[in-house]
């Protein structure tokens, strides 16, 4: 039996604390959405005190949607003013689970709510998220990020905020940077967490395939996290090394998702609009599908994503294409500024690339440093040892 308290448990906290949520506070109110995480927290709790046990119930979902339940009914006996508002026969009401998680990520999303607050309070209420990593995912110190937390709280409770239709451009970026901290972990021994990524694709599905939130950008982001995934077997090799895209086994591709991937992208050109999203999966089927890679293609893609989001990661990955399409030297120049970027100054993937660059360029002491650097700000051991290698080789 996997141990309650290690992988199952953080598993079934990600994938099943969210739908839970959801539930309580389409019964409970909105301004209710403290005490709906309190009583899940308290069930998976429970659960680690009883499980290593009694053993991981049949049915861990049902399980843990029980004890949360009566958890919240004992709450309310307790208290006089819930008492009131919310009978406990609500609480067994039949329910739609797919409306009910839509319903808590758009509440999580409301406009009122701030950029940082919708992102946060979704990653933290709805996709079952640790401060610290919504912190960590977000570039963001943890202190900042639990108080943009409480002040969305607050905020909802205090203004009698309610769940409003939308599959928007925040609902789309919060699913995106989900899949993104599960593509590249930004900490810990594992470099790619595929609970993360498919809890990212599940969400996508929900808000591009109902019909109150379907888009051409939803399914353009689909096809991005798709075609991403479909590469996800072939990152890390048998010996637990990092692969980047040229070095990868493209026998370990999964052309299931490739094929998932190219519909999602071929159903986002309906509208006339082309997002972030649109561009960064056309980026990534350029890649899938064409070899030897079209780089001319590439670079015109990123100079239409960087008109779009200028974005200092985005002119890194800019100046790689442009290296690999006129030579290492040039990627440098592209480069020239972003040293002095506060935002990505301690971002392991600058220093490791100019490293490869200059590398390339013949100049293996400038190499050395910058590989140096990296591996100083680099957060995963994966990441870590290529490092460590690249070292070795200049």
């Amino acid at each position: 039996m996997v141990p309650a308290d290690g992988e199952m448990a953080a598993h079934l906290f990600r994938r099943e604390s969210g739908r839970i949520t959801a539930a309580l506070i389409r019964t409970l109110g909105p301004r209710y959405i403290d005490l709906a995480e309190d009583v899940v927290q308290e069930a998976f709790v429970r659960a680690l005190e009883r499980w290593p046990f009694e053993g991981i119930p049949a049915n861990p979902g049902a399980w843990l949607t029980l004890v949360a339940r009566n958890r919240a009914i004992d709450r309310i006996r307790r208290d006089r003013r819930l008492s009131t508002d919310v009978p406990e026969a609500a609480l067994d009401a039949p329910r739609d689970e797919t409306s009910d998680q839509l319903s808590l990520i758009s509440l999580c999303c409301h406009p009122s709510l701030s950029e940082e607050s919708r992102i946060a309070l979704t990653l933290k209420t709805a996709c079952g998220f640790s401060t610290g990593e919504i912190a960590r995912a977000l570039l963001a110190a943890e202190s900042a990020v639990a108080q943009r937390i409480v002040r969305a709280k607050r905020q909802i409770r205090d203004q009698g905020l309610c769940a409003e239709a939308t599959g928007g451009p925040t609902v789309l970026r919060v699913i995106y940077l989900l899949f993104n901290e599960g593509y590249s972990a930004t900490d810990g021994d594992e470099l790619l967490r595929w609970d993360l990524c498919e809890e990212a694709i599940r969400l996508g599905c929900l808000v591009a395939d109902h019909h109150s939130t379907a888009s051409p950008a939803a399914d353009a982001l689909m096809a991005l996290m798709l075609m991403q995934a479909a590469r996800f077997g072939a990152r890390v090799d048998d010996a637990g090394m990092l692969s980047v895209l040229d070095e990868q086994d493209r026998r370990r591709w999964d052309t299931r998702l490739m094929s998932a991937g190219m519909d999602r992208l071929r159903r986002s050109a309906r509208g006339e609009e082309v997002t972030t999203y649109h561009l960064q999966a056309e980026i990534a089927s350029v890649h899938l599908l064409k070899k030897p890679t079209d780089w001319a293609r590439i670079v015109d893609l990123y100079d239409g994503l960087f008109e779009l989001e200028p974005t200092p990661v985005v002119r890194l990955n800019r100046a790689v294409a442009i290296a690999r399409l006129h030579g290492a030297r040039a990627g440098i120049e592209a480069m020239a500024e972003l040293e002095m970027e506060p935002s990505i100054r301690e971002y392991h993937l600058l220093p490791a690339v100019l490293g490869a660059l200059w590398r390339e360029a013949g100049d293996h002491a400038r190499a050395s440093l910058y590989f140096e650097k990296a591996l100083r700000y680099a957060r995963t051991s994966v990441e870590r040892r290529l490092l460590e290698r690249r070292m070795a080789e200049v």
